[in-house]
């Protein structure tokens, strides 16, 4: 017989409920990613390799489950430094159909290195190495065999990678999900406990208003504990104007602030948080409907036929626009199965990070980052 709780439990109880079943659960893997620590804390079988003899390396990652903006940010301090450095990445290359050690090359797409690494490729092709590799440890020492010139290495998602230890440890946590209000997996999102932060040396709260408080900055810096050698950063996200995600000669969306009420946008998403853009999306005047996939999706026939049907719901409108993310355009860009017919009706919306200055006086990112990327190796940061 099966028993539909929403009919007999309220909401609040079926949380209650839920959080005793999965309680267990975070208890165990707590544990085992105690023991995981610990053992590399201790040099117990675990052991972490240091290259800074040869190259730089710096990590940008997190400790909570997907959606803090590491593409992005990552993005932020090639566009910075690879003038400056001679500079490649390194990515797992998540979902990609490939295996081992890739140097990516222009022959290549989203199945071979994965989309993030693809779309950073594509970005900065030229100015910059980009290999994936499950192993971050033969990653590195395969790309310093290929490019033994190479300068400063930024592992994409490489915090919870201790095979590594970097020069450079940067965590991202996002604003509106703060460490110390969640709980480790599968209860809340966290990957790592939150004194895991002590081992940062930058720490990044992304995504967060514009207009950002002094107390609210005072309440996440007393929330956070952070050792006082540890530079704590904010940045926000911000969205450019929107671009076809295939090439066509005339496009009919140059300008969000182009859209009326008589027009629809068709939010179409495979990110891990689709919540934010889904809510700029609707500070324009046209009627949005949002359709989320999971992270990483790879999208088949039957996904486009699906969008498409919900698309002809509309045909009142005056004009109709399917809007995606920068991540998802590279997906949809070298998919077979995008009609054909439809390529001109589908834009991205790219987005960059920018630093809030909390504060009088605070400290530069790219410069902090700098000196700490130039700090000898082996000394002692005594910042305050």
């Amino acid at each position: 017989m099966k028993v539909d709780l929403t009919k007999i439990l309220n909401k609040q109880q079926r949380k209650t409920i839920l959080t005793w079943i999965l309680t267990p659960f975070s208890w165990a893997y707590g544990a085992g990613v105690w023991v995981r620590n610990f053992m590399f804390n201790n040099n117990i079988i675990f052991k972490s390799r240091n290259y800074d003899d040869r190259v730089a390396v710096v990590s940008v990652g997190n400790i909570t489950v997907g959606g803090t903006g590491k593409t992005p940010h990552v993005e932020y301090i090639i566009e910075h430094l690879c003038r400056t450095y001679r500079t490649a990445v390194l990515s797992r290359g998540y979902k990609r159909r490939t295996t081992g050690f890739i140097l990516a090359t222009d022959a290549m797409g989203p199945r071979d290195i994965g989309d993030e690494p693809y779309q950073i490729y594509r970005k900065f092709n030229g100015l910059i190495t980009l290999a994936v590799c499950e192993s971050r440890r033969k990653g590195i020492e395969t790309l310093l065999d290929l490019r033994p010139d190479l300068q400063l290495i930024l592992l994409d998602d490489g915090f919870q990678h201790r095979f590594v230890k970097p020069k450079v440890n940067i965590v991202l946590m996002d604003y509106t999900r703060p460490p110390y209000e969640d709980q480790l997996l599968p209860l809340g999102t966290l990957r790592e406990p939150m004194h895991r932060l002590l081992d940062s040396d930058m720490v990044v709260v992304t995504k967060c208003p514009a207009d950002l408080s002094p107390v609210t900055v005072s309440m996440i810096k007393r929330n956070l504990d952070l050792f006082p050698s540890t530079e704590l950063f904010f940045s926000q996200v911000l969205y450019g104007e929107p671009r076809p995600v295939f090439p066509i000669t005339q496009p009919q969306l140059p300008s969000l602030r182009w859209l009326t009420p008589d027009d629809l946008v068709v939010c179409v998403t495979g990110v891990a948080n689709p919540k934010p853009f889904a809510l700029y999306l609707r500070t324009f005047p046209a009627l949005v409907r949002v359709i989320h996939f999971d992270d990483h999706h790879e999208f088949t026939r039957r996904d486009f036929d699906f969008i498409f049907n919900e698309i002809d719901k509309y045909k009142d409108k005056k004009r109709r626009f399917i809007v995606t993310t920068e991540k998802d355009a590279v997906r949809i860009l070298n998919n077979p199965y995008y009609p054909p017919k439809m390529q001109d009706m589908i834009y991205f919306v790219p987005i960059k990070v920018a630093f809030v200055d909390h504060e009088a006086g605070a400290r530069d990112f790219v410069t902090e980052l700098t000196h700490k990327i130039d700090e000898p190796s082996g000394s002692i940061n005594l910042t305050t």
